[in-house]
């Protein structure tokens, strides 16, 4: 055997058993978990109250708009003291 053969040998075996040793770990993680469950409920609820207040700021700033110029002091004038 050329030693090049048995290197390739060790990797290949030392990576298989780092396959096997692995998926008990991977296993532990399961989706239907309850802590998983309420974090997503939780992320779904933060992001529906931000799209709320993203819809309702919207809705304010359309209604109020940029307000009207008005003269306050228009009825204190009389006819001949108009705008220049």
């Amino acid at each position: 055997m050329s030693p090049g053969f048995k290197t390739m040998r060790t990797i290949v075996a030392s990576t298989i058993a780092l396959a096997i040793l692995s998926g008990p770990a991977f296993a532990q993680a399961r989706p239907d978990d309850p802590i998983m469950i309420q974090e997503r409920d939780k992320q779904q609820q933060r992001e529906a109250l931000d799209k709320q207040y993203k819809r309702t700021l919207d809705q304010t700033r359309k209604e109020n708009g940029p307000a009207p110029r008005s003269d306050p002091w228009s009825n204190m004038r009389g006819q001949s003291d108009g705008k220049r």
